[in-house]
């Protein structure tokens, strides 16, 4: 008795006999003989052999068992490449996210995917990939669908597999207090800059506030900064006892005292000591441009024109004083009322040291509760508060500096040469040229005045960033390399800092800002 025959002893000889000739028989082994000869050549000979019935039953047992196994093969690669995939998505979705609004976030989608999924991974081929933002752009999906050959079903006829995947990136904002401390003088008149910079802080507005109209989790102020800083004059408690702007109001007449205000002395010029309303605070002085050669104007035939429009003729005691400082808010349309009111304001100089010290004190907590309006009483934060930042952008067109007007007014009979301002320069928060340098015992030219507003701001960044206060600093237009280096420096990294020659790459550093302010995660 064969072998064969032997494993099957429980069966009549002339009935298997018989069942070796009908055509079940005869399909049956044709194609187990098929299948033998794929996998090797031993099955191949046991196909062939005529001597008894075992290989029916072989074949019904392997075929189901092999093409088991070979199902599982396959799978687990399709597990592979679909887990790359994945992978290659999530990271292509994110990256899409961070430049949501730029006109190449999809082709810096597909750069990311290409980097974490090689062409040809596993055998696999991309048949489609697709990248969609929704309205806001804060959502972006991506999928992916791919081909793969198989290995072990090529024996059944299939030949590929098709795997997909599919991801949802959500931009979230990161909870945080930013201070945008913003240049707006007279320079920002040159290339339409100040076009430029209102485009861009909207734009920077928009990507981080999305479709909401507020949020609670999001608190922006805003500070413009000429040769002075407007504080509004509705504080006038905040200005030190028997101050004009409070005692002789009649002093601004026709006009009244704006809210612009001067520095304190060294050192709390540069840092964010609280006004008098808090024990041991510092009052601050008013503003106040008084009539004389290069600011003709008086309660009579004179009278102030202290509008934007005017430049360097206006004339009044609030000559120079740019518009208020916002607070703390989380409503959009609050900033963008602010920003379409951002307008250059020419006279006086540049002083961003103390646009950067006031936009420090908008975030700081030791101004909590001070501000108002629509800023709460439990704001700014405390400075470690769990999963809150403070940011601060700062912004120039130009240098720190005093600036002599080169016009000049017939004034109670007195005409200055051209370029020869009274004491120096024009009026600044720090008085004229000559009257700051005798209060510190110096004879400083317009350079060396210079000098000493850069190590001001110099010491604000470095006191703002011991806080953890995280700056990003901007030049726009052509600042000399002395400017560039102070705002590079004035940065928490160099790759914080930004240089803008004009109003287009200015727009595009603003969304960058915007982007990595903007906190992504894998929604699905």
């Amino acid at each position: 008795m064969s072998g064969e025959v032997a494993m099957v002893k429980a069966c009549d000889t002339g009935q298997i006999e018989r069942r070796q000739r009908t055509p079940w028989w005869r399909a049956v082994k044709a194609r187990v003989a098929r299948c033998a000869r794929r996998v090797g050549e031993p099955f191949g000979r046991l196909a062939g052999d005529e001597r008894g019935a075992s290989l029916v039953y072989f074949g019904a047992v392997f075929l189901p068992l092999f093409a088991v196994t070979g199902l599982a093969v396959d799978a687990s690669r399709a597990y592979i490449v679909r887990a790359q995939l994945q992978k290659s998505i999530d990271a292509a979705g994110l990256a899409a996210g961070r430049v949501a609004y730029t006109d190449h976030a999809v082709d810096d989608a597909r750069a990311y995917f290409d980097a974490n999924f090689p062409d040809g991974f596993m055998g696999a081929t991309v048949t489609a990939f697709n990248v969609e933002f929704d309205d806001s752009k804060e959502n972006v999906d991506v999928t992916v669908s791919a081909t793969m050959p198989t290995t072990f079903m090529q024996v059944f006829g299939k030949d590929t597999m098709s795997v997909s995947s599919a991801t949802t990136i959500h931009r979230d904002n990161q909870g945080m207090e930013l201070a945008l401390v913003l240049d707006v003088t007279g320079s920002m008149f040159s290339g339409n800059h100040i076009a430029g910079l209102r485009d861009a802080t909207r734009e920077l507005i928009e990507i981080l506030f999305g479709d909401e109209t507020e949020n609670d989790y999001l608190w922006v102020s805003m500070v413009p900064y000429t040769a002075t800083v407007n504080i509004g004059g509705h504080r006038t408690n905040w200005l030190v006892a028997g101050d004009p702007a409070v005692s002789s109001p009649s002093n601004w007449a026709p006009s009244v005292w704006k809210g612009c205000v001067m520095a304190r002395p060294t050192p709390v010029d540069a840092d964010d000591t609280p006004p008098p309303v808090v024990a041991g605070g510092i009052g601050f002085e008013s503003y106040f441009y008084a009539a004389g050669t290069d600011n003709a104007w008086d309660n009579g035939s004179n009278p102030p024109d202290e509008t934007w429009q005017s430049r360097n003729n206006a004339r009044g005691p609030n000559l120079g004083c740019g518009p208020e400082i916002v607070s703390l808010t989380n409503q959009k349309q609050t900033l963008l009322d602010a920003v379409d009111d951002l307008n250059p304001w020419s006279r006086g100089g540049t002083t961003g040291n103390l646009g950067l010290s006031w936009g420090w004190r908008t975030i700081s907590p030791r101004w909590r509760g001070l501000w108002g309006g629509h800023t709460p009483s439990i704001y700014p934060l405390a400075y470690d508060e769990p999963q809150m930042q403070k940011v601060v952008i700062v912004l120039t067109d130009g240098q720190n500096q005093f600036y002599d007007w080169p016009g000049k007014y017939t004034w109670n009979g007195e005409t200055p040469p051209n370029g020869n301002g009274p004491d120096g320069s024009d009026f600044t928060a720090y008085d004229r040229l000559d009257n700051f340098a005798d209060a510190h015992g110096e004879s400083w030219s317009l350079s060396e005045a210079r000098d000493e507003l850069d190590s001001r701001m110099a010491d604000t960044c470095a006191a703002m960033k011991a806080e953890g206060i995280i700056i990003y600093s901007i030049t726009f237009g052509s600042p000399d390399s002395k400017a560039r280096d102070l705002f590079r420096a004035c940065a928490t990294s160099s790759a914080h800092y930004f240089n803008s020659p004009d109003n287009e790459t200015l727009a595009q550093h603003f969304k960058t800002i915007g982007q990595q302010l903007s906190k992504l995660r894998v929604a699905k």
